[in-house]
């Protein structure tokens, strides 16, 4: 019973002497070197393996037999019969007889081979997948339905200033401000409720300073059953930045920071339109500053354009919050004063033009640039059916202070 037993059992069972020869094999040793058990008896491992290069099983038998310890251990050895390496689970014990004597050593073995193989292949595998990772340009994390990490790459631990290892297994808010972290689950939420991919927009602010990232999550189910989702966030600050930019050049002067000519007829349709809904005053300025030449050709367009920028922030400074201003083109501006009856435009007007004549432009030029302003204004009449009527009167009221000698405001009734 204990020869089929040990003849039957998937593990290759030996017996050796103190000099290391053989005096028992199972079957399955057998089969191994290809011999029947009587031709293995008496022979040492030098005739089935190459002790040459492999030397971890005849190490681990003298350790056995000097130090009368048991060892277990992989042994990756070149199988001579076979003609092939290979790796096997070892453990082996020191031997004694009746009386206590050390007789020699046993042993059982196990082929790890396949195993060992399958190791490597997915060792490579999660090798190659982190190289991937770890290099995207992407944060990719996992997260459980508890908001534990799962997994970061390596650029979602550089943004977070730990180690990957050190964050994987912990909460969200251990590892992030909780206020972050609390945003970014709101979006993590809606995953695991709808169970299905979601792409969301998110913005956090860190040092004075809004970062954009666009994710995408995606949730999964783990062999365990539990539930999680993996991310994929993008860094699109300077996209985002850019696209910021590029509105505002569409809607701005780039120069001044005043509306420019297209936005400020748009927004002046609108007003004009509801003040002829509900028959209120509308009031516009058109200013122009005089011989603004003069000031290119003398002093040059870099000393022009500041004194376009100044000429601009002090038409901001003395109108309201809800009047509109632009730059309409060259040296031409514009002032839209809603619920602005022409008289009190006319105020306006005639402050903006007496502050401008009063105070000078400084600059690493010289002298103080002082300037002069030609000025119309007009109100909203009856007659006018848009806005591009009211337009066209204050262009010509303009025009007329310029004939008229400058430096002056013209107010057409």
């Amino acid at each position: 019973m204990l020869d089929s037993l040990l003849n039957n059992v998937n593990a290759y069972i030996y017996v050796k002497n103190c000099e290391g020869k053989y005096i028992y094999v199972n079957q399955k040793v057998a089969e191994l070197f290809e011999l029947p058990p009587e031709e293995i008896l008496g022979k040492d491992d030098s005739e089935f393996f190459d002790l040459t290069h492999y030397q971890a099983l005849k190490e681990n038998d003298q350790d056995v037999l000097s130090k009368q310890i048991t060892i277990e251990s992989e042994e990756e050895n070149f199988v001579k019969a076979l003609n092939s390496t290979r790796c096997y689970k070892s453990t082996k014990s020191p031997l004694y007889d009746d009386s206590g004597e050390l007789i020699g050593l046993y042993g059982i073995s196990t082929d790890i081979t396949e195993l060992k193989t399958l190791q490597k292949d997915l060792q490579k595998k999660e090798q190659l997948l982190n190289i991937v990772l770890n290099n995207v340009d992407a944060f990719v994390y996992m997260k459980d339905k508890d908001r534990n990490f799962l997994y970061v790459n390596n650029k979602v631990a550089d943004l977070f200033g730990y180690e990957a290892d050190f964050i994987a297994g912990k909460l969200d808010s251990k590892v992030l401000p909780k206020e972050t972290a609390d945003h970014f689950w709101q979006s993590d939420k809606q995953v695991f409720e709808r169970n299905e991919k979601t792409v969301v927009h998110e913005v956090i602010e860190e040092d004075d300073q809004k970062l954009h990232y666009q994710s995408v999550k995606i949730p999964f189910e783990l062999e365990s059953g539990q539930q999680a989702l993996i991310g994929f966030s993008t860094d699109v600050t300077e996209l985002y930045n850019l696209k910021e930019s590029f509105e505002k050049l569409a809607v701005l002067d780039h120069l001044t920071g005043l509306n420019n000519r297209r936005i400020f007829e748009e927004q002046s349709n609108k007003e004009f339109n509801r003040a002829k809904r509900y028959n209120s005053p509308l009031s516009i300025i058109s200013i122009d500053i005089d011989y603004f030449k003069k000031i290119n050709d003398s002093y040059g367009h870099p000393v022009g354009d500041r004194v376009l920028i100044e000429t601009a922030n002090n038409f901001k400074k003395m109108v309201r919050d809800h009047d509109i201003v632009a730059r309409m083109g060259g040296e031409e501006f514009a002032i839209l004063l809603p619920n602005t009856f022409l008289n009190e435009a006319n105020v306006i007007a005639e402050r903006i033009r007496v502050y401008q004549l009063t105070h000078g432009i400084s600059g690493d030029w010289g002298d103080d640039i002082f300037i002069t302003l030609s000025i119309g204004v007009v109100q909203r009449r009856n007659e006018h059916e848009k806005f591009d009527d009211m337009l066209n009167l204050v262009d010509k009221a303009l025009y007329q202070a310029k004939d008229e000698g400058r430096n002056r405001i013209n107010a057409l009734k």
